[in-house]
C-alpha cells in the first residue's frame, strides 16, 4: 500500500490516504493542543471522523472509520459518495 501524500498548511494536515485497495479518500487531521491528539475527519463521508493520541494513531482510526462507513453504505444498498476530484485547500482565516 502507498504511504499517505501529506500537504501541511499552518496547524492543518490535508492527508491523501489510500483506503480499500484504489480508493482514496482526503482526510483532514486537526492536531488538538489543548487535549493532545488529533482529530481526523473526511469531508466526502458525511460524520465520518475519528481521533487518536499520534498521527499514525489517527490514520490507522480514520483507516477503519472509513471502511465501516463503506461497508455500512454498501450494506444497506446506498450509494458511496465520490471523493472531491481536486485536493481540498486549507487556509487559517
Amino acid at each position: 500500500m502507498k504511504e499517505p501524500m501529506i500537504v501541511t498548511q499552518p496547524m492543518t494536515y490535508a492527508i491523501i490516504q489510500p483506503v480499500k485497495g484504489l480508493i482514496m479518500r482526503q482526510v483532514i487531521l486537526i492536531p488538538e493542543p489543548e487535549v493532545g491528539g488529533y482529530s481526523v475527519e473526511v469531508p466526502s463521508l458525511p460524520g465520518c471522523v475519528s481521533e487518536g493520541d499520534t498521527i499514525d494513531e489517527a490514520l490507522a482510526n480514520i483507516k477503519e472509520a472509513i471502511d465501516l462507513y463503506i461497508e455500512v453504505l454498501m450494506e444497506d444498498g446506498k450509494p458511496i459518495p465520490e471523493d472531491y476530484p481536486e485536493p481540498i485547500q486549507v487556509m487559517a482565516v
